[in-house]
């Protein structure tokens, strides 16, 4: 498990795969359970809202201290795959996905990615932080808690 970054001018991609022994079922059910959601993901200080089709969240992070990350969710097909925008396009958006497949003998490839999109990232881009240190601690965690 090692988190990718992917860049062209108008885009930057991050993202992480990790085997879990676990079912999808089960794994789905870690990453939709917002209440406990910072009890087991240190890359989440807090999450509000309900993890369901059309809720809109409100996260804080300590990758970036006193500032809340507002996505929507925008996909929602259990126990598959889930997705989380957040932002104005053409501007700058952040996509996020969270990808679920079966991996045999009731394990779950998990993988996460997040594409930042838009005009405005050419003028931003050096001020993001590096994504792919935190990308793997999600994933990560997300192993540790399911696995344990």
């Amino acid at each position: 498990m090692s988190a990718t970054r992917t860049a062209t001018t108008f885009s930057l991609a991050y993202r992480v795969t990790v085997t879990i022994r676990a079912t999808p079922e089960a794994v789905w059910a870690r990453l939709t359970d917002a209440k406990r959601f910072p009890s087991w993901n240190s890359t989440v200080t807090s999450l509000e809202g309900d993890i369901t089709l059309g809720a809109k969240l409100t996260i804080r992070v300590p990758a970036a201290p006193g500032r809340a990350f507002t996505p929507s969710v925008v996909a929602f097909d259990a126990p598959r795959q889930m997705v989380w925008r957040d932002g104005f396009a053409p501007m700058f958006q952040g996509t996020r996905t969270f990808t679920l497949r079966p991996a045999g003998d009731g394990a779950t490839e998990f993988e996460m990615e997040e594409v930042f999109r838009g005009l405005m990232l050419p003028m931003i881009k050096g001020s993001l932080p590096d994504f792919a240190p935190i990308f793997d601690r999600y994933a990560a965690d997300l192993k540790r808690a399911c696995e344990g």
